[in-house]
């Protein structure tokens, strides 16, 4: 199944100045990685509407005041600390990140270095690994532990999206028709679950 640019503009109104040049990505990498049913692609734009903020942000912005870390963050930021990071990205990153999805601590800057990109926002150095190994497997001479940004640009922040949701389940997870269990598998919890409720529910008006 393909979609038009007609669809996805009624589904996702912001993704109108950025339809055009990515529609043909879109179709091409939905079906490649089996986003082929309208129950599925249905859910499939539904997230990625909340996760690209329609399609018009692929990096994740950390430029948080320090409020914004004390609430977003209260486990890695004490009233100080909030102080001393707040509207630095680069720090944030390295702070929040350190010691997990496979980064290193907080002064090997990697969890900047891994920050979300993408359309799914694919987040930490072992996902981006697993998302390289699965490239180099296919034929493709990348080394993307080495070069993150590729997932900034078109087709790979496209692409990428379409891996992890076929790699971690969604397409089956779609077949239920759980925006819920999406969500938790996307997330790891409920963040923006209305919202994501809504625009798939948008989406099945359109589409199914």
């Amino acid at each position: 199944m393909q979609i038009t640019k007609e669809q996805l503009v009624k589904i996702m109104p912001l993704s109108k100045r950025n339809a055009d040049k990515f529609i043909p990505h879109l179709n091409k990498y939905m079906d490649a990685f089996g986003i082929n049913t309208p129950l599925r692609i249905a859910h499939f734009l539904g997230q990625i509407a909340v996760e690209s903020a329609q399609l018009t942000a692929w990096v994740e912005n950390l430029n948080y005041s320090e409020q914004g870390l004390l609430k977003t963050f209260p486990k890695y930021f004490s009233k100080t600390l909030a102080k001393a990071y707040a509207r630095k990205p680069q720090k944030i990153a390295s702070r929040v990140y350190a010691n997990r999805l496979g980064n290193g601590s907080e002064l090997s800057g990697e969890g900047w270095k891994y920050r979300g990109r993408g359309i799914i926002q694919i987040t930490g150095k072992s996902n981006y690994k697993a998302y390289g190994d699965y490239l180099v497997k296919t034929g493709m001479n990348v080394d993307l532990l080495k070069n993150p940004e590729l997932l900034e640009t078109l087709p790979g922040l496209i692409k990428s999206g379409c891996w992890w949701w076929w790699a971690h389940g969604c397409n089956e997870l779609a077949d239920k028709d759980s925006v819920i269990l999406l969500t938790r598998k996307i997330n790891g919890g409920s963040n923006g679950l209305t919202e994501r409720t809504k625009f798939t529910n948008t989406a099945k008006k359109v589409l199914v």
